[in-house]
């Protein structure tokens, strides 16, 4: 997948208290995503934008708009791309 069409999936990440603690207990990500993505199409634009091998995705359409709950695998670290994307 190109970056370009990455970036048109995963609009931006989506931190909270509560999304801050799923990083740092259960290296998940949570990022608001185009209405019409899919899991799959979610998995591969987050690979492909920050380098790093996704477990499992869920999606939840939610008022904020549709938010993507991304589980990092164990040899990636959630909170090096959080902190690289400015969120820690």
């Amino acid at each position: 997948m190109r970056s370009e069409d990455a970036l048109k999936i995963v609009v931006r990440p989506y931190m909270t208290e509560k999304t801050f603690d799923m990083l740092e207990k259960q290296n998940k990500l949570v990022f608001i995503v185009d209405v019409n993505a899919n899991k799959g199409s979610v998995k591969q634009a987050v690979e492909t934008l920050y380098n790093v091998k996704v477990d499992s995705v869920n999606t939840a359409k939610t008022i904020v708009g549709k938010k993507a709950y991304v589980r990092l695998s164990k040899e990636s670290s959630a909170s090096d791309v959080a902190s690289k994307l400015g969120l820690m």
